[in-house]
């Protein structure tokens, strides 16, 4: 019966995320947060996008997303990239990728 308790209420935070998501940049199921430093500062980026790409939102908008991810998980560590799936709820660390085809993975030969 625990299980299925902790169950529900993970199914109830992650529907109250994404339904705040929609109420501060409707469409949106998906925030990449991004930290970055620029002129030597440190800056955080933040995209919002919809199933079909990025979504029309102000600075206050993805502000308002940014600060919903960082209260609704306070132990990530927001100083890597992360992406949050407003889907599913997970959130991850959003590494780079490249595709296959450029050989990127492979080990790089030296002369």
């Amino acid at each position: 019966m625990k299980g299925a308790a902790a169950a529900r209420r993970r199914v109830e935070f992650v529907e109250v995320v994404a339904r705040q998501l929609d109420q501060i940049a409707p469409g949106t199921v998906r925030v990449r947060v991004v930290p970055v430093t620029r002129d030597g500062r440190r800056r955080t980026w933040v995209v919002l996008d919809s199933a079909n790409g990025p979504v029309d939102a102000d600075r206050e908008a993805h502000r308002a997303a940014y600060g919903l991810l960082t209260r609704a998980f306070p132990g990530a560590d927001w100083t890597v990239a992360r992406t949050y799936d407003a889907r599913t709820g997970e959130l991850s660390v959003d590494e780079p990728t490249a595709p296959a085809a450029l050989g990127l993975d492979t080990p790089e030969a030296r002369a």
